[in-house]
């Protein structure tokens, strides 16, 4: 059984990630925010723990995973799902807005990374996995902050990854295309067709799809890989 958190796992792609890990038979540990009735559900569910925690905060990201690691053990596995889009043009974007988008999508992957790793080094091993997003590959028009994010994400976890490799500790990134989330729920139905068309796939994918990607990357099956970029796009490379 391994020790797993999941930040951001109350719903869409973090609740089909707790889902996998605890039908692995994983003690998982996940973080939310605000969506208190469907984490609460969510660990009626999976028998999964879960813990309140703003990702844009260093110190609660770093509570939340103390508070995993005194209850089960050190981390084996760290997936950093937790994420804040947001659809604005760049002149019209305000510094909050931008702080809030950072903080969020990078500090809190950073705070989190931070936490489990004294403890992957200890003990020579653990798997990192952390979520950007095909706009953080390629940008996106009136999503530049959020794809700035998704970009620093991708650098940071590279570097992450050449730093913990000599101590047995891997570190991938995820960078989903369009997904069927609450996240685009606000796509109308036109605005879907348009997209999938462009997918070679002639699809959206699905969570559970991304969450099947981070249990391989998370698996001894994987275990010559780190450093790397995932795209689960169904082809809709930008």
């Amino acid at each position: 059984m391994r020790n797993v958190v999941i930040t951001g796992g109350s719903r869409g792609i973090g609740a089909a990630m707790v889902r996998r890990f605890t039908r692995n038979g994983d003690r998982v540990f996940f973080t939310y925010l605000r969506a208190e009735q469907d984490a609460g559900a969510l660990a009626a569910e999976t028998g999964a723990e879960a813990l309140r925690a703003d990702a844009a905060s260093g110190t609660e990201m770093a509570e939340a995973i103390r508070t995993a690691e005194e209850k089960a053990g050190p981390a084996d596995v760290l997936i950093c799902n937790a994420g804040l889009s947001l659809t604005k043009m760049l002149t019209d974007t305000t510094d909050e807005e931008y702080r809030r988008v950072m903080d969020t999508n990078v500090y809190g992957t950073f705070a989190a990374i931070r936490a489990v790793l004294p403890g992957m080094f200890w003990r020579r091993k653990g798997a990192i996995v952390t979520v950007s997003s095909i706009w953080g590959q390629s940008g996106a028009s009136c999503e530049a902050v959020y794809s700035a994010s998704k970009a620093a994400v991708i650098a940071l976890s590279q570097a992450v990854a050449k730093e913990a490799a000599g101590s047995g500790v891997r570190v991938n990134c995820i960078a989903p295309g369009l997904i069927d989330t609450s996240m685009n729920s606000h796509l109308t139905e036109s605005d879907r067709e348009a997209l999938t068309e462009e997918i070679p796939m002639g699809r959206m994918g699905t969570p559970e799809e991304v969450a099947e990607t981070a249990f391989f990357l998370c698996s001894d099956a994987a275990g010559y890989i780190t450093g790397q970029v995932i795209g689960v796009n169904g082809g809709w490379a930008k």
